[in-house]
């Protein structure tokens, strides 16, 4: 009888060994045991799976998740970037990183803005919720700078100047996750103070940041017209940092949720509410469990979403950039885990919107809505009538002045052709970024702020420095060209400084 019970024992400890290694060898199969990070509080409810006996112990946490979130644009014509940006916070909240370790930049002067028909509240989508309840005011408006971004990102706290004096103080095993969300041009994106953001400066700062070996990987996301003209050319894949963009260098992105559209907003709405890209990534994030979601995944799924079903005339081609080995990490080691989305069935909440509006047209769109909206006859439509024609006819301006200081330069026949040059893949947009920077200032002098629409022109100016047009050159046609124009509307003074 004791025999009998000491082989029966012996053939239950063979089942129960054989049931562990059947388990390990399906979490192989599934995850290859997935990274773990963790917050400095954060407990894990699933620290017992990560670390399996009898292997080595593993380190309480891997890291630390950062993040910075800007919004490059003021005024309530500019609603969905402030939307994007307060949405991406809810997401990486609910995702569980940390609030003093998210930095938020936005002017901050759309919630409480006298036109939004709801006082104190944001949606990113026709139907949603309220995305600005608890999004912590950072840097706000004056302190929405460029310089405050760079030194926020470097960990810089004594280069910042206003604000909270939160600053990405992240170590060599943490992980940072950017999103900028604005206005952009070829080699530039916006900002609500000046100067803009140049992309020659900006690579700087990401090496900058890699040298000081703060950070173990970094995944950047950029909503802006032109906005792969940010890295085309410039990106290092040895930075440990992966970037999406939502164009390519030489086309818009597209603002959606707008009014007239489908879906459109509700109807007190006169303002687009979301841009294309970002809720295309933010609704994907929302609707998939990020632990098992990888980088790679998101950007094939915001690609297609983003070029509108290859329509391409209301759609842009998302890009990628930099260090693309790693894609195939899971996206809660950036953006966190929403224990809500652990048996999500990956399915949209909502339906993909069937149109878009071009980014650069959408004040406009605003500016007609607001025109509409209001009574006939009276002294405030006949001033939105006035600033319509205003930036109609400044539009035509910088349109007209940089098209003749063009064949100025370079001749009639050449002229438009050579400003227009679009460099081949691969290719940075200038070689010399001071001398872009010089020609926008000698322009702006003499012709006006170049203004969120004028970015476009930035491709401009920077192929007539990589053909040697010198400063003197420069500053005589601009004269030429603009000498007779009226710019006290639009001064560089009056918009708050120059472009670069």
């Amino acid at each position: 009888m004791a025999a009998r019970c000491w082989v029966w024992g012996f053939v239950v400890a063979l089942l129960a060994a054989a049931a562990v290694v059947a388990e390990v060898a399906d979490g192989e199969e599934e995850g290859k045991w997935e990274p773990l990070i963790r917050m400095p509080t954060e407990e894990g409810e699933d620290a017992e799976a990560a670390a399996p006996a009898p292997a080595p112990a593993a380190p309480e946490r891997v890291g630390t998740r950062w993040a910075v979130l800007v919004a490059g644009s003021s005024g309530y014509g500019n609603y969905r970037h402030h939307a994007d940006v307060c949405h991406a916070y809810q997401i990486l909240r609910k995702g569980g990183v940390e609030e003093e370790n998210i930095v938020v930049f936005m002017y901050d002067d759309i919630a409480h803005n006298i036109l939004n028909p709801r006082p104190g509240i944001i949606i990113n989508h026709p139907i949603g919720g309220d995305v600005y309840a608890g999004v912590p005011k950072d840097y706000t408006g004056h302190h929405v700078t460029t310089e405050n971004f760079y030194a926020v990102l470097l960990g810089n706290k004594t280069a910042v100047t206003g604000g909270s004096g939160k600053v990405i103080d992240s170590k060599p095993e943490d992980h940072i996750f950017i999103y900028y969300s604005d206005h952009g041009g070829p080699g530039v994106l916006g900002m609500p103070n000046l100067p803009y953001l140049y992309a020659g400066d900006f690579i700087k700062v990401l090496q900058n940041k890699h040298a000081s070996n703060s950070y173990s990987k970094m995944v950047i996301y950029v909503e802006a017209c032109e906005s792969g003209s940010i890295f085309e050319g410039l990106m290092p894949d040895n930075l440990n940092i992966y970037v999406t963009t939502a164009s390519n260098a030489v086309e818009n992105s597209w603002g959606t949720y707008c009014p007239g559209e489908e879906p459109s907003p509700p109807p007190e709405y006169i303002t687009c509410l979301g841009d294309m890209y970002s809720v295309a990534w933010m609704e994907d994030s929302e609707t998939h469990n990020l632990k098992r979601e990888t980088i790679e995944d998101q950007y094939e799924v915001v690609k297609k979403r983003t070029s509108n079903a290859n329509k391409l005339n209301e759609g842009s081609h998302v890009m990628e950039y930099g260090d693309k080995t790693f894609k195939d990490e899971k996206l809660f080691l950036y953006q966190g885990f929403n224990p809500a989305n652990g048996n999500i069935t990956n399915e949209l909440i909502w339906p993909v919107p069937k149109a878009a509006v071009n980014q650069r047209d959408a004040d406009l769109l605003f500016m007609w809505k607001r025109y509409e909206q209001l009574n006939g006859g009276s002294e405030d439509k006949l001033k939105v009538l006035r600033e319509i024609e205003d930036t109609i006819a400044h539009r035509k301006h910088l349109d007209s002045s940089i098209d003749f200081i063009g064949k100025l330069v370079f001749g009639f026949e050449n002229g438009p052709l050579i400003l227009e040059a679009a460099r081949s893949s691969g290719q940075s947009l200038v070689d010399d970024w001071d001398c872009l920077k010089k020609m926008v200032r000698i322009f702006e002098s003499q012709c006006g702020s170049l203004t969120q629409y004028g970015m476009k022109h930035m491709r401009a100016f920077a192929n007539m420095c990589n053909n040697g047009v010198s400063e003197a050159k420069m500053m005589e046609t601009s004269i030429n060209a603009c000498g007779s124009y009226n710019s006290a509307r639009w001064s560089p003074m009056t918009e708050g400084g120059h472009s670069a």
